[in-house]
């Protein structure tokens, strides 16, 4: 989500209680829409990129350009040694201004202002004098541009246009009462967040159903003291400065939004609470950039395994019905041994035959139609060409529904990869793999030598509470090595029953396992396979020596008899707990 007024207030507050003071060292540029003020030990990271705006203060570098931009420059005449002394955020708006003292070119202490505006394409940077006029900005905004606003060198800085909003922090019981109370007509959450500045509408949703008010209510049918009881408990600890960073993740890992006020309306969904905004929100976007990466690089697969699975299902449906519509082939093969013990009894011209069935207890008759044209040995071999050709059918649609399992569950697990933290070379094993399968054409043989192989991929590492390794496979191909080539006989092997998931190895160097690390491995199994967003996933666990690799079994199956099972919740905090080696999983 974009920042909005209550995570920037957040943010506000956390620069303000460790940069105030701070002389600013260096200033660099390394992006075109991206300055970093380098304060002691510390980054402030200042962004008016139009897909992620942001200020944090960053935890890794930047690299910089051979020679720094020109807003670079001015900002380094400017501000290179200067203190930071006030941090401000009017209006409870997505802008955030950086007071800072300097000494000018005449020896005199100037004050200038860093105005950080985060409104998504329009994100601007802007360095203003102390006369409020514009000294320049890493976006120039011309008239052609906007004939709204200009922000150009040498014009006076204008806040953005408003939209006649409140300030959040400073509103009473009465204010909010009647500037609510007359927008009868509109929906609760959209009432909210149009008429006070700083709230997303997701805060807004959050602030309805603390008042166990549905925000697509119209205004009209709330309790508007129930409303503001709600909203005032948020801004209360807003003004106290009393934040609960998180981050909210989606089933698969996939991350869905961030907060800086505890979000009740998703007290279902995984989540991760920070001490600090400026480590969430680095966090938020590195991991955010992964899965993007990753899925973009994964898609063309994801797509094409989807056909596969797709066809799969399709024809898996056909079989069954085709089982469905010859589950009756024994009868017509006793019709055919009926007619054949009372042949002698049986005209040729007959259309039907009243046969008693000794095949059951109480021999009832059995009504058999005939073919006219056909003498009665005929008809019987009729029965019985009929009943072979569907016991061929059935024995091959059996055949080939156990094949359309295989290759399903095969292609689950492959998906279920794919959703992992894959590198480059992981994504090729699994192109690979799926070609050895049969499920992606072979290329013809290369015309050129082909290039170095790339540095073989290792599987996820972790380390559970009492300091015993633990590792996961990423692709079928890497579970069977880890299985099968890695693990040793007195290790613990761990796998989601009947569920497509990847293998979880736990290194026990001969040692007896407590239940903690157990537990652990147990949520790795659980968390990296298709059961991740259940309850309850069950995950059987033994000793590798167990485990068996069946000739001619696709990458990834093995069979085991010995084993328990564990029922586990999937817990990402569990897994961050013990998450030494992986900065993305």
């Amino acid at each position: 989500m974009p920042l909005d007024g209550i995570v920037l207030s957040n943010i506000a507050k956390e620069i303000e209680d460790t940069a105030l003071g701070l002389r600013i060292d260096k200033i660099h540029q390394p992006e075109r829409d991206e300055v970093v003020l380098l304060l002691r030990s510390h980054r402030l990271l200042l962004s008016a990129n139009p897909t992620s705006p942001k200020v944090c203060f960053a935890d890794t570098a930047g690299e910089n350009p051979m020679q720094a931009p020109l807003f670079c420059m001015v900002l380094r005449k400017h501000l290179a040694g200067g203190k930071i002394v006030r941090i401000n955020q009017p209006g409870f708006e997505r802008i955030l201004e950086v007071s800072i003292e300097s000494i000018n070119e005449m020896g005199d202490l100037s004050k200038k202002q860093l105005i950080i505006e985060i409104m998504g394409k329009h994100s601007n940077i802007i360095l203003v004098d102390e006369k409020g006029v514009i000294i320049d900005s890493v976006k120039r905004v011309s008239l052609d541009k906007s004939s709204v606003r200009q922000v150009l060198p040498g014009m006076a800085y204008v806040y953005p246009p408003g939209q006649d909003k409140l300030d959040p922090r400073s509103t009473v019981k009465e204010d909010f009462l009647a500037k609510i109370g007359t927008l009868t007509a509109m929906k609760a959450g959209e009432a909210i967040y149009k008429s006070y500045s700083g709230i997303s509408p997701l805060a807004a949703s959050e602030i309805c159903i603390r008042g166990n008010i549905n925000p697509s209510d119209f205004v009209g049918t709330v309790d508007l003291g129930v409303l503001y009881e709600a909203f005032n408990k948020i801004f209360a600890d807003i003004k106290n400065h009393i934040y609960y960073p998180k981050i909210y993740m989606e089933d698969g890992g996939k991350i869905k939004d961030f907060s800086s006020i505890d979000l009740k309306m998703w007290h279902g969904l995984e989540n991760t609470g920070y001490n600090s905004i400026s480590k969430l929100i680095n966090d938020f976007y590195r991991q955010k950039d992964a899965y993007y990466k990753r899925s973009q690089k994964t898609q063309d697969l994801k797509k094409l395994v989807a056909n596969h699975v797709e066809r799969l299902s399709k024809k898996k449906e056909v079989l069954l019905n085709t089982l469905e519509e010859i589950k009756n082939r024994d009868e017509i093969k006793r019709k055919g041994e009926l007619i054949t013990a009372n042949i002698y009894a049986i005209k040729q011209g007959q259309t039907t035959v009243s046969l008693i069935n000794f095949y059951e207890d109480e021999a009832p008759l059995v009504e058999i139609a005939l073919d006219a044209a056909k003498t009665p040995a005929e008809n019987a071999q009729s029965y019985f060409k009929k009943y072979n050709k569907q016991k061929r059918t059935f024995e091959a649609a059996n055949e080939q529904l156990i094949v359309a399992d295989e290759d399903l569950y095969y292609l689950e697990s492959i998906l279920n990869g794919l959703n992992t933290n894959l590198l480059a070379q992981d994504i090729e094993d699994i192109r690979q793999e799926l070609r050895e399968q049969g499920f992606i054409k072979k290329n013809p043989a290369p015309l050129k030598k082909p290039k170095q192989q790339a540095k073989k991929s290792a599987p996820m590492r972790f380390k559970s509470s009492d300091g015993f390794e633990i590792y996961v496979g990423k692709s079928n191909k890497q579970n069977d090595e880890l299985t099968m080539e890695f693990a040793q006989g007195s290790d613990l092997w761990l796998h989601t029953k009947n569920i497509p998931g990847s293998h979880v190895i736990v290194r026990t160097e001969g040692a007896a396992l407590p239940d903690k690390t157990i537990e652990e491995a147990a949520h790795l199994a659980a968390y990296f396979s298709k059961g991740r967003g259940a309850n309850l996933v069950p995950v059987d666990y033994t000793n590798r020596k167990n485990v068996k690799k069946p000739g001619g079994a696709k990458p990834g199956m093995v069979i085991y008899n010995t084993y328990n099972t564990a029922y586990i919740t999937p817990d990402i905090a569990v897994i961050d707990r013990i998450n030494e080696y992986n900065e993305v999983y």
